[in-house]
């Protein structure tokens, strides 16, 4: 028999929650991002991988989870398959930590912007499949294929715009939209696949593998939640590019005003001594 599918057991908490969440992983990673721009060497690489955990795990993955919570089927329990569900938040994190360095270090071209939003929006699709698919249950599931495919063109188009938010978005106050036009699209692309699947429930159920939601996944999204709050303090305590400019112009003229000196010590110091005639010469002369 066809099952009944809520995927909002409990009301408008779960899919506020996760847009919420969606949101500070977006912005978070959009002030890394902005951070790895005014950084080099080393720690460019350590603010984008930052970036990475927190737009992939939080804003991508933790917000999937959270949905997922208010996903309930009639007539079957939901189980999670744990090495399944670890690896969509790993596919998560990698796919759009690729993404960023592919833009980062691609100077900004429009095939460097292409390539990094078709690949993250690939892998979010697949993060987000591989996440479903690690539900186990006693039914049967099949998904709509247009559907499907609609729901990878918005990850697609939601990666691409994030991308290149994360180019050309660097005052708070336009992180701030960013990130809301970002978990937009991040909770519709979820509720879109969502909405491709179908569900029949076996009529004999049988035992069901894996781990129960609250025992695993609460868990594991609260350890990234919470490296994602240190990271939020991180970079509160870092200046930000703002800061970092006005520095480099203040020790920029300070070494100007340095030189400058030295120089002019140096001319006096080489400056050719005055003959004792031409110095006697020079002196005024006393009238009796």
């Amino acid at each position: 028999m066809t099952s009944a599918v809520n995927h909002f057991t409990h009301g408008l908490l779960t899919p506020v929650l996760a847009y919420v969440m969606s949101c500070m992983g977006s912005m978070l990673g959009l002030r890394l991002t902005a951070q790895a721009h005014a950084s080099r060497g080393g720690a460019r690489v350590r603010w984008l991988l930052g970036a990475a955990v927190s737009i992939g795990g939080t804003g991508i993955w933790v917000m999937h989870f959270i949905a997922m919570m208010g996903f309930d089927v009639e007539g079957t329990p939901i189980r999670y398959d744990v090495p399944l569900t670890v690896a969509s938040a790993l596919v998560a994190i990698a796919v759009v930590g690729t993404g960023l360095f592919l833009v980062s270090y691609g100077g900004g071209r429009f095939a460097a912007l292409l390539g990094g939003g078709l690949l993250t929006g690939l892998g979010v699709a697949s993060m987000h499949y591989l996440g479903m698919y690690a539900m186990n249950m006693s039914a049967h599931v099949s998904y709509d294929r247009v559907i499907v495919a609609a729901s990878v063109g918005i990850a697609v188009v939601a990666a691409t715009v994030a991308l290149w938010f994360t180019l050309r978005v660097k005052k708070p106050i336009w992180i701030t939209a960013a990130a809301l036009v970002m978990g937009v699209a991040v909770s519709g692309m979820h509720y879109t696949g969502m909405y491709a699947m179908h569900v029949t429930v076996d009529p004999e159920p049988g035992m069901i593998a894996g781990a129960d939601a609250l025992d695993f996944l609460v868990p594991l999204m609260t350890v990234i939640s919470l490296i994602t709050l240190t990271m939020l303090l991180m970079v509160l305590l870092s200046p930000s590019e703002q800061e970092l400019h006005e520095d480099a112009e203040l020790v920029a003229k300070l070494e100007l005003r340095r030189r400058t000196a030295h120089q002019q010590q140096q001319l006096a110091y080489n400056a050719p001594p005055i003959p004792v005639r031409q110095e006697m010469e020079s002196m005024p002369v006393r009238r009796r």
